[in-house]
């Protein structure tokens, strides 16, 4: 088996993976893993922005007030305090690194309003500014003499070093790198490091209906899981309300910032409806209540979407703000200058993951996190709109600087690891039946465990995982490994996770929406913690 060593291994290249293995590898050799191309991430996806404090009218307290608001009573105020503090900084080392924000007229950021903000705060690139941000990093680290970049790598598990006469995670437990297929070959290599940093994006791929890549089947958060770390808060999903509604093209978002600069929702009759949800905020209300509001409409009416009406303003205001979407709606023969947008709601972001500190530890030595596959404490049971991207680039600028001063969490790669044990039985007429099992558990998922929850439905999820797990555990054991057999184990397990953390949550807050307990209850005001040794609500 081979051996590739460095100082960081970093899994995963999106905004999060990519800054933090630039800071570091001035200083550490990096081997950076990615199981497709850059351009298969969330990141790259992004259209809306990232949050800073940048107007005068705005202020750092406002953004912290709207950040906990929107997160109904999980927030971890420290952390929001760090992260929104951390915003302007974090938008000027992307400056640094390449990246050209839209700029006003007089030289400073245009920024966009979203839902859930008091203010205008959101800095973006038109309306794609996750594929810029991605194309300066990816210029940077692809020509960066310390960062060796592997594609078609996939991470299976991470290599643990457990302490003297134990098989169990103790505070001296390390990760010392992962073992990774190679996808070209099928053959498995192991990548050690004195710090492993895990940035696999989400788990959007346990639905049919997704804003994310293809890469999205919540990795990272698997593999720690396995090791015996805390994953937390995996009930909380967050739907995106506008996903393009087209037979040709279903992954294609419709940022919130068109509801910011004036698009109202509209049902099948052309009625405008938001108010009859959220009288105050209307269109601009949180994404929770506005992907609810339009599945209402949907069961109400019978109707297969609503509409994003932007034809009441100005045509060239339009096109100049979302040239993106509008030239691919365009293309698609929709002018959302002249017609409504069709849309339905979607999976879009995961607020939970694996549990890291305000610097991107994990409790193992040696492994830290970061991005959509963390849980931070950061957005609650609902993320406000654009602290995504906030969130991973203040982290990974966090992380970074810890690595590079102290070496108290490091771990000690050992000078070999064991070998990769293969299964080389192969059997077409059952490995045929991996989609199948894949296809069946995101149906479910969507009907079961999907915007709306209940009691009963969330009993029935459980007995249908525990079923298709079995099964695909089976086929893990006696297959041969390949890529999508890794994919399809992955995410029955985040399924899994997502069930039995809706089960404990027996009430309705932020994502969890629950008609069995449709109210919040004060004593379920804590995080949803799962690892192999407990389950329930703690803080």
């Amino acid at each position: 088996m081979q051996t590739n060593q460095s100082d960081v291994l970093v899994i995963g290249g999106g905004i999060a993976g990519l800054m933090f293995a630039l800071k570091v590898a001035d200083q550490r050799k990096v081997n950076l893993l990615l199981k497709d191309s850059f351009e298969e991430c969330s990141t790259q996806y992004a259209q809306g922005g990232i949050n800073a404090v940048l107007s005068e009218g705005d202020s750092f307290d406002a953004h912290i007030e709207d950040t906990i608001n929107c997160g109904y009573g999980l927030c971890h105020k420290e952390v929001v305090q760090t992260v929104v503090h951390g915003g302007p900084k974090a938008i000027s080392e992307l400056v640094e690194l390449g990246v050209s924000f839209t700029r006003t007229e007089h030289g400073g950021y245009e920024l966009h309003r979203e839902g859930g903000h008091q203010h205008r705060r959101v800095v973006h690139a038109k309306d794609a500014t996750g594929a810029e941000i991605m194309r300066a990093l990816r210029e940077k680290a692809s020509t960066h003499p310390n960062i060796t970049v592997w594609f078609d790598y996939i991470a299976i598990d991470l290599i643990l070093v457990y302490e003297a006469g134990s098989k169990t995670l103790t505070s001296k437990t390390q990760v010392v790198g992962a073992y990774v297929l190679d996808a070209k070959s099928n053959r498995v290599h192991a990548f050690t490091a004195q710090m492993t940093y895990l940035a696999t994006g989400g788990i959007g791929k346990i639905y049919p209906y997704t804003s994310n890549p293809r890469t999205a089947t919540g990795d990272g958060i698997v593999m720690a899981y396995r090791a015996g770390l805390d994953v937390v808060n995996m009930e909380f999903i967050q739907f995106h309300p506008t996903l393009l509604h087209h037979h040709s093209e279903r992954k294609f978002l419709i940022s919130e910032a068109l509801r910011g600069q004036g698009g109202i929702l509209r049902n099948q009759a052309g009625e405008p409806f938001m108010a009859n949800y959220h009288p105050e905020l209307r269109d601009l209300a949180p994404r929770d209540v506005v992907a609810r509001a339009i599945d209402s409409e949907l069961k109400r009416t019978g109707s297969e979407c609503v509409f994003l009406d932007m034809t009441q303003l100005p045509a060239d205001e339009v096109v100049d703000h979302f040239p993106t979407i509008y030239k691919k709606l365009l293309t698609l023969g929709i002018d959302i200058t002249k017609q409504q947008i069709p849309v339905v709601p979607a999976a879009h972001y995961s607020c939970g993951g694996v549990r890291v500190d305000l610097d991107g530890k994990t409790s193992c030595l040696g492994l830290m996190a970061g991005g959509e596959c963390t849980f931070t404490g950061l957005h609650g049971s609902n993320r406000l709109a654009s602290n995504s991207l906030l969130e991973a680039a203040v982290y990974a600028h966090r992380s970074a600087d810890y690595v590079l001063n102290h070496s108290s969490h490091n771990a000690s790669p050992p000078q070999a690891v064991a070998d990769w044990v293969y299964h080389n039985y192969s059997d077409e007429h059952e490995e045929s039946l991996l989609d199948p099992l894949w296809n069946e558990m995101k149906w479910f998922m969507w009907n079961y465990v999907g915007i709306v929850r209940s009691d009963k439905r969330l009993q029935r999820a459980v007995r249908r995982i525990q079923s298709l797990r079995t099964e695909i555990e089976e086929s893990y054991w006696n297959f041969s490994i390949s890529k999508d057999l890794i994919e399809l184990r992955n995410i029955s397990i985040i399924a899994e996770l997502v069930i039995r953390s809706a089960v404990v949550r027996k009430e309705s807050r932020g994502l969890n929406y629950n008609v069995d307990h449709p109210a919040p209850n004060p004593t379920m005001a804590k995080d949803t913690c799962i690892s192999k040794a407990r389950q329930g609500l703690f803080r």
